[in-house]
């Protein structure tokens, strides 16, 4: 059972029958964190409330946080919560393509002309729901290294339910789509009068915002070791932008966030050396 907080042991909730200690954090996101929980809690709310999203030099600013390594590993550790693990595939008709983002790579020696930015094209498949007799629904995006079926199916079946239509353009990775489940409707644009704009609106609508997101909040420095991260974030906003309550939004973030496990600082840096 577990008893009331136990002042020599620093506030820790102490077990009176196996004396193991433990905290309310323990579990969470938060755990281990030294930023207090009204802070956290201040940034989930601001977070949720920018529409564009925020980046950490904007999160440091607003929080008044001593270090910009803390607002931006704050960042990251929640991008980590707006995903959840049994979230539902999308469904019906789904729309499903590849494009490049480009990212800038600043992390580059300064010489007597100053810093240069080198810029990174990766590669990306989207999936879009469709409705009718327009609009689109959810999305999910995520980084694939080659646009083949080696790369695209697990994505696809991750992401989209069984059954469900899927609308892709004449790639030979799209081919065997209904021997796997799906229905597959094939659109080639290679000499159409059509263009591929106007016959698949929803993946290449979502491309154009998802870029403009990058290049308008962060500025296009966002290091691929990370993108994931960003793009899980995205994801989060597209698919609650109709939402009329970010009270609501503000309540699932941290809901997730308190079922999220735990990140340590130096899981969250991984790779960088630059901040983004």
């Amino acid at each position: 059972m577990i008893g009331e907080a136990d002042r020599s042991s620093r506030n820790r909730l102490l077990c009176h029958s196996c004396k193991h200690q433990t905290t309310v954090t323990t579990g969470t996101i938060f755990d281990k964190t030294r930023t207090e929980l009204r802070v956290w809690f201040a940034a989930i709310w601001y977070i949720t409330h920018q529409k564009h999203g925020v980046s950490a030099l904007g999160l440091q600013r607003v929080l008044g946080l001593g270090s910009y390594e803390t607002a931006w590993t704050m960042l990251h550790r929640l991008r980590r919560a707006m995903v959840r693990p049994d979230r539902d595939l999308l469904h019906g008709e789904v729309e499903v393509d590849e494009t490049y983002l480009s990212l800038t790579d600043r992390i580059k020696p300064i010489s007597a002309e100053g810093r240069k930015s080198n810029t990174a094209k990766l590669l990306v498949a989207i999936a879009v729901e469709i409705h009718k007799p327009k609009g689109f629904g959810r999305i999910r995006i995520r980084r694939i290294d080659n646009g083949d079926y080696e790369n695209l199916m697990p994505f696809m079946q991750e992401s989209i339910h069984p059954g469900s239509v899927i609308h892709s353009d004449g790639s030979a990775a799209y081919r065997e789509l209904e021997a796997v489940g799906y229905g597959h409707r094939r659109t080639v644009h290679l000499g159409s009068d059509i263009p591929a704009h106007e016959s698949m609106p929803g993946v290449h609508r979502v491309a154009a915002l998802l870029q403009r997101w990058i290049l308008g909040t962060h500025h296009g420095a966002v290091q691929p070791a990370q993108l994931d991260y960003y793009l899980d974030e995205f994801v989060f906003r597209f698919n609650r932008r109709a939402s009329k309550s970010r009270g609501l939004l503000f309540y699932r973030l941290l809901q997730q966030a308190v079922v999220t496990h735990p990140i340590t600082y130096k899981a969250v840096i991984g790779k960088r050396s630059e901040k983004s």
